[in-house]
């Protein structure tokens, strides 16, 4: 049933500094959202450079702040202005805070980093605090190893910004499945503000073939190194399997990702013109197509390839990043203890037999539904119900009884 929610507003904020997962979590929301409640409206703040290659829903639209890029070293960088790092978070941040005064939400959305990058929403928040708008902050399942989230959080803001600042904390996971904050010494005050949501469920569009121009045989191996910034190693692992034994069970689909760096990415498509059983591409903006699609799949971990995976219930093979963070690891060796899929660790060593072996198995591997935890994949419902919560009164009071029945 379709609910309403008239004249709302939510604006979200993802600061986008490197890789599609920011992003593509913050449109999955947006979408639900929209897709529930006529009348709401949802503006989405994002520094990712290639969000204008996805489309979005009536009631969803975007505004590009200009991108920022954080390197393997920690550091940050401009990524398309040549200008100084100082002067592009100015401009980002004044950005940030006339959209929020002008646009006015009723609730303001924070993805993953309490106070925004470098601290660019800190006066957005206290002049939304100051007019009534409610704040929320959106968590991924992990944010890192515990020790080394300590290490980041050290200073005390981003805990004092959920304390004094935040309404809610939702938990895009499960309590029993890992607690993102389990190393820092949280108050009760904010304890009580965290609302685990479960994992969120990803659907298809109406078009579900696959690409006309696209020429792989049926069935294949999906393999996704997600933005591609960091799946340089993983690839070539995959690729160095094919290269090594024609005969294994599968063809293999391989999106490299719209940010591997371009020397990579020109040396794969160039191997792989030799490989009969392995078909490149760099970006499909329907990547859920390709994989609901696809046989298996084999991928690094992130959030959103998580989420995918067990909503179209796809024996995984995970490869997980370890530097400089440690969140796919954790999620993939939780995931892979409760049945959901098997990891094959870089930190191991690349030899090209393990991939190998890796890849004979994982067409037999079961699936991840016959481990699934109950409300798992309830996150979008729970969004919905919280959103409806805090928004309420622009719902009729006869609709939101049949809503809940």
């Amino acid at each position: 049933m379709v609910e309403s929610l008239k004249s709302k507003r939510i604006l979200i904020y993802s600061h986008d500094t490197f890789g599609l997962g920011h992003l593509r979590r913050c449109r999955t929301i947006a979408h639900s959202l929209v897709e529930r409640f006529k009348g709401l409206t949802v503006l989405i703040l994002s520094g990712s450079p290639i969000i204008g290659n996805y489309d979005f829903r009536a009631r969803v639209d975007f505004i590009r702040i200009p991108g920022v890029i954080k390197l393997y070293n920690g550091d940050y960088t401009s990524l398309g202005l040549h200008i100084d790092l100082k002067d592009t978070l100015s401009i980002r941040e004044s950005i940030i805070r006339h959209t929020a005064r002008s646009f006015s939400p009723d609730l303001l959305l924070v993805d993953k980093e309490p106070l925004g990058l470098k601290g660019e929403m800190t006066e957005t928040l206290q002049m939304l605090k100051s007019a009534d708008t409610r704040l929320v902050l959106g968590l991924r399942d992990v944010m890192d190893e515990p020790m080394l989230l300590k290490r980041e959080w050290s200073n005390g803001h981003a805990v004092a910004a959920m304390e004094d600042l935040y309404d809610e904390v939702w938990v895009y996971g499960l309590e029993d499945f890992v607690d993102p904050l389990d190393s820092m010494d949280l108050s009760p005050i904010v304890r009580d503000k965290m609302h685990y949501t479960g994992y969120l469920p990803r659907s298809l569009p109406q078009e579900t073939d696959l690409p006309k121009a696209l020429d792989i045989r049926e069935p294949y191996m999906l393999v996704t190194a997600g933005g591609g910034g960091d799946g340089v190693a993983m690839i070539d692992w995959v690729v160095r399997a094919y290269e090594n034994d024609a005969s294994l069970p599968l063809d293999a689909l391989v999106v490299l990702g719209p940010f591997m760096p371009h020397e990579a990415r020109d040396d794969f498509i160039e191997r792989c013109r030799d490989l009969d059983r392995v078909n490149v591409i760099t970006f499909d903006s329907r990547l859920e197509v390709l994989m609901a699609n696809s046989a298996c799949v084999v991928s690094m971990g992130g959030y959103n390839t998580f989420c995918e995976i067990l909503s179209y219930d796809k024996p995984a093979l995970v490869i997980p990043r370890t530097e400089p963070r440690k969140e796919q690891l954790v999620r993939a060796l939780r995931a892979q203890d409760l049945g959901l899929l098997t990891v094959l660790s870089p930190d191991g060593g690349l030899e090209t037999s393990d991939m190998v072996e890796a890849l004979r198995k994982l067409p037999h591997q079961q699936k991840p539904s016959t481990a699934l935890k109950p409300g798992m994949l309830g996150g979008l419902d729970s969004i919905g119900t919280m959103a409806r919560r805090i928004l309420g009164d622009g719902i009729d009071a006869e609709e939101l009884l049949l809503a809940d029945m």
